[in-house]
């Protein structure tokens, strides 16, 4: 199993804009600690390089997040301060979920730390997300005709609006979100299959709804790919998920996605997305489960 961090990029805000980011360096740390992962599966992407980039996003875009052009609107869209060591971080994420994938198709799975940035346009960014690191890594394993065909399988509490919108009308890559209707963002794309789930829902009722998607969406796309995003805010702690998922049902919804896809043999990598309890071990927690799950299927 491969795990991509550099904690180089680890803390490129402003003290005040920080939590949850300190996540990114408790998460490896846990997991090292026990026992989960050792210190020679954690990968160092390098940046990556704008070639890639363009496969996705748009020269005008891109030059703006180079040569820090946003405007003060454009930087509350995206709810971040620009800095050049944010843009550098963003494209470190990037390339890490591109090297999981490449690990993945060899290996069956690979986590990123980071990563799950699916808010981001292919013209601007959203919801702390600059560049869309699913389709980045779809597009190039598409463009060096690795894979015929992907599945974003999306689970944070939030739709992913910016994948909908970059795949729309792309059949290559089908884009699944199962999210809260009722949260962020309040005007949702439209995703190859969108799942609203009502505010308030618990354990089971999340869970068996998961269960009647994951084989009609397997059978359906047919992927040799596929891109998970295993947001954390789901989780009742959540200050802003409205759902009420516990950390074993949490765990159980990862069980539910590594199982099949281990089951079909089809390759895996992983993004941890959104998470945003009171507590911050709530929130690594719930992360390291994912790592842990994806040990013990794969």
């Amino acid at each position: 199993m491969l795990v991509a961090y550099d904690p180089i990029y680890a803390h490129p805000l402003p003290e005040g804009h920080r939590f949850p980011m300190v996540k990114y360096e408790l998460i490896p740390a846990q997991l090292l600690r026990e026992g989960v992962i050792t210190e020679q599966q954690i990968h160092t992407p390098a940046p990556l390089n704008e070639a890639t980039i363009l496969l996705t996003h748009t020269l005008h875009y891109w030059r703006q997040l180079q040569y820090q052009t946003l405007s003060d609107k454009e930087q509350r869209r995206i709810g971040l301060p620009q800095s050049p060591a944010l843009t550098l971080r963003e494209i470190v994420i990037c390339q890490g979920t591109i090297d999981c994938a490449l690990h993945a198709m060899e290996h069956g799975v690979a986590l990123n730390v980071a990563g799950g940035t699916h808010h981001a346009f292919a013209d601007r960014g959203e919801g702390f997300c600059l560049l869309n690191d699913f389709a980045i890594a779809a597009n190039y394993l598409l463009q060096q005709r690795l894979v015929k065909q992907v599945l974003i399988i999306d689970l944070d509490v939030h739709q992913g609006n910016g994948s909908a919108a970059i795949f729309e009308g792309k059949p290559e890559v089908y884009t699944f979100s199962m999210h809260g209707a009722h949260n962020y963002p309040f005007h949702k794309e439209t995703s190859d299959w969108d799942v609203p789930l009502p505010d308030g829902m618990n354990d089971t009722d999340y869970l068996n709804t998961l269960k009647d998607c994951l084989p009609v969406l397997i059978n359906k796309v047919k992927p040799d790919f596929v891109f998970y995003l295993s947001g954390v805010d789901i989780l009742e702690t959540d200050r802003y998920g409205k759902l009420k998922v516990t950390a074993q049902g949490c765990r159980q919804r990862d069980e539910l996605v590594f199982s099949i896809l281990k089951k079909h043999d089809i390759p895996c990598a992983v993004a941890m997305g959104g998470g945003y309890s009171t507590h911050i071990k709530d929130i690594v927690n719930a992360h390291c489960n994912t790592f842990k799950v994806a040990a013990e299927v794969f």
